[in-house]
């Protein structure tokens, strides 16, 4: 009788359960076909029948805007309409949702407010519109009572924001810190182990194509601070505030740092790190001392990881590729198939699209990078170093700078001098700056000291 009843009931509940397909596909427009528009196309049709089944219906890839008819043809072939007029599919009746894969801040921003004002959703893994634009396009998305995704946007295959805005919710969070640049790690990390010049370094990872023919943004620190511009604005409940982010890229790195800070047990990698004080932010990328033991000391390659100190949870840490096409579409599909669960969901009972509830929005100061304490290597090329190094701790001392190390090596290039380096408490870098200088107009000291700024992330 009881196995009968059962029997009944998996009967009567399989008959009643609406498979994918009976219900209205979500219907998607797609601006670009580039390497991240041609990896969501190809993972759209290679995994379809999971992704319906996860998401509880079909995804109907209805038109493509694109600049090469052609290219794009040889792509999709005739399952897919294809325009060169974008505007044709953020005006387009039949679409739910805009994929916004084109890049730029410029026409990416009309065309995304465009699809918004038009009632469309929009997934997007432009993080330069978003973290330049992103006040102006999320304030027109809550009024539409639409949804602005972007998972692909930052860390690429990590779910970052996923993890910010609903696995830690109950989180107050301290810092997020991490690194979220695949091509200036994967630079940094050829520095460490062939001894490699920045120039090298960038010119191999040209030739194996994790850098861009223009290399600028990544090797700068212009893409890390996109990024991390919308961590901080999910992990505080800020709008985005690129333009209060330190950016200091990988360019005058020089690989004798690198190898000596090897030598005292650290690595060098170019951080993004977002910290919440009791009286407001710091928001700054730059290249950073480790130790060799920590979590991300280890993360080498094009690979990304991001480390989130809560006050519940605790540490945890998110690794994964930072770059590439199936990569990024894995993100991308994955915002589409988390608006296809709450496409008849309320507004105001869906995920915040920063974390927090639009009305709790609020910025908070930014601390201009002069006034941040950080620990700091330190390394002086110095004649007579015997006469020079008391002059040196001399200077320091009177700063109110205080050395835990000092370390002296060989030159590499001149026998007549020698490397003095040095590891520092935590200091306000105003102090450290004005120390420095004092330190470079020392008679023995040959030209300028080279500063690193080290974390614990503990």
């Amino acid at each position: 009788m009881y196995q009968d009843h059962l029997a009944s009931f998996a009967v009567s509940s399989h008959t009643h359960a609406a498979p994918p397909h009976a219900i209205a596909p979500l219907r998607i427009g797609m601006l670009g076909l580039g390497t991240v528009g041609a990896g969501t196309y190809t993972v759209l049709q290679r995994n379809a029948e999971v992704i319906a089944a996860r998401s509880g219906r079909r995804m109907e890839l209805v038109m493509v805007a694109v600049r090469k008819l052609a290219r794009a043809a040889s792509i999709v072939g005739s399952t897919v309409a294809l325009t060169d007029d974008p505007y044709a599919v953020v005006n387009h009746p039949d679409i739910d949702v805009v994929v916004e894969v084109m890049g730029g801040t410029t026409l990416a921003r009309e065309l995304v407010l465009r699809a918004i004002a038009n009632g469309k959703h929009v997934v997007t893994a432009n993080k330069a519109l978003l973290a330049v634009h992103g006040s102006e396009i999320f304030a027109a998305a809550q009024a539409q009572g639409v949804v602005v995704a972007y998972e692909g946007a930052v860390a690429v295959s990590i779910p970052i924001i996923k993890a910010l805005r609903e696995g830690l919710s109950a989180n107050r969070i301290a810092w997020v810190a991490g690194i979220i640049n695949g091509t200036t790690n994967y630079i940094l990390s050829e520095m460490k182990t062939k001894g490699a010049s920045f120039a090298d370094a960038l010119a191999d990872a040209q030739a194996k194509g994790y850098a861009e023919a223009d290399p600028t943004f990544d090797v700068e620190g212009v893409d890390a601070a996109h990024k991390l511009t919308l961590l901080a604005a999910n992990a505080f409940g800020v709008p985005p505030q690129f333009d209060q982010v330190h950016v200091e890229g990988i360019t005058q790195l020089d690989a004798v740092d690198i190898a000596f800070a090897e030598r005292l047990g650290y690595r060098v990698k170019l951080l993004g790190i977002a910290k919440r004080h009791l009286h407001g932010l710091e928001l700054r990328v730059h290249p950073t001392l480790v130790a060799a033991d920590h979590l991300l000391a280890d993360v080498n390659g094009s690979m990304n990881a991001v480390m989130v100190k809560s006050d519940a949870a605790g540490l945890t840490m998110y690794y994964g590729a930072g770059a590439g096409s199936e990569q990024t579409a894995s993100a991308v599909i994955a915002d589409l198939v988390d608006l296809a669960r709450v496409m008849d969901v309320a507004h105001q009972h869906r995920v915040p699209a920063l974390a927090f509830q639009h009305s709790a929005i609020a910025a908070l100061p930014v601390a201009p990078i002069a006034d941040v304490e950080t620990a700091w290597y330190l390394r002086l090329d110095v004649a007579r170093a015997a006469r020079t190094v008391p002059q040196v701790m001399a200077v320091l001392a009177d700063a109110g700078v205080r050395v835990r190390l000092l370390e002296q090596f060989d030159h590499a290039d001149d026998a007549e001098l020698n490397a003095l380096v040095l590891l520092t408490d935590p200091v306000q870098e105003r102090v450290l700056r004005a120390a420095v200088a004092q330190l470079e107009a020392l008679p023995h000291v040959m030209g300028f000291a080279s500063t690193l700024r080290m974390e614990r992330l503990a």
